[in-house]
């Protein structure tokens, strides 16, 4: 299990210090090509780095919100809440505030920028559906999303997403509106092709880096939470139980898809390529081999 969490913590390291250098190439061209100046390209990073910074603030307000979540205490479903506690108490985390989600899709989230401000919802749909020990593996994953600090990873991603579209439009638009104009020369030719290129293409990569994120941080938190059971297979079962039942809320917003445990939007002929979690089949059967390591 250990060698599973390090191995997915390498891969997120590798990945984000390649969105990072996609951003700094993307941003030098533009101001070297473009426009010959950095100013415009200072100014995209400004204005993309303060929205990043107060969605940063107030993701778990607009999550809990949007998806219709209600704060509970012990009395209101004391099962709930004593997994929770019991799973903050063994990961040596404060206690999170705790959320119900009057849903009947088989789901659950985490958010908070630090265990000091965390909070965890689970559907009604997921409570009905599973035991005790299988909600416990899923609360357990909620958690591990708060110790390893995921949300803080996805809201860098999102300001990298954000700063990359800003300068990519910004691009696109001086190239069709006259190729830029570098020391008084118009561009033209192969470097009009260029920009536009990157234009077009960097937000896509963009989106695309920020989905391979996503996806092995579910593979870290799924690790994290089976280490803090002890039990994988409890986790295992859940997913196949939510895989066969379903994960698919009423409420509809990819804005805060890839908080959940399972992909909570309808299906689609991009599902696969453009979904924010892996697929549930490949979650279990990595869940089974730390089992059989174990």
């Amino acid at each position: 299990m250990y060698s599973e969490i390090a191995a997915n913590k390498r891969k997120t390291t590798y990945i984000m210090f390649g969105f990072l250098l996609a951003v700094g190439l993307l941003a030098w061209f533009f101001s070297t090509f473009v426009f010959d100046t950095p100013s415009a390209t200072i100014v995209v990073l400004v204005i993309a780095a303060a929205y990043a910074l107060f969605s940063y603030f107030n993701a778990g307000r607009m999550a809990t919100a949007v998806n219709g979540a209600v704060e509970i205490e012990e009395s209101d479903n004391p099962r709930l809440y004593r997994i929770v506690e019991n799973l903050s108490v063994t990961n040596g985390m404060p206690m999170p505030k705790v959320y119900l989600i009057d849903d009947p899709g088989l789901n659950a989230f985490a958010t908070g920028r630090d265990p000091e401000h965390a909070i965890v919802a689970a559907t009604t749909g997921i409570m009905n559906a599973l035991d005790d020990t299988q909600l416990e593996g899923v609360m357990a994953h909620e958690l591990g999303h708060v110790k390893n600090y995921d949300i803080r990873v996805s809201m860098i991603t999102f300001a990298l997403v954000t700063v990359i579209a800003m300068i990519s439009d910004i691009m696109l638009r001086s190239v069709l509106w006259g190729g830029g104009n570098r020391g008084g020369r118009n561009n033209s030719g192969p470097l009009v092709l260029i920009g536009l290129a990157a234009a077009i293409l960097a937000p896509i990569a963009a989106t695309m880096m920020q989905l391979a994120i996503s996806r092995r941080r579910e593979y870290l938190a799924d690790a994290t939470g089976a280490l803090t059971t002890r039990y994988p297979e409890g986790l295992a079962q859940a997913l196949e139980i939510i895989g066969q039942k379903g994960s698919t809320l009423r409420r509809q917003n990819s804005s805060t898809a890839h908080l959940f445990f399972a992909n909570p939007l309808k299906n689609g002929v991009l599902k696969s390529l453009f979904s924010t979690h892996p697929p549930i089949e490949e979650r279990v059967a990595r869940l089974r081999d730390m089992e059989s390591h174990a």
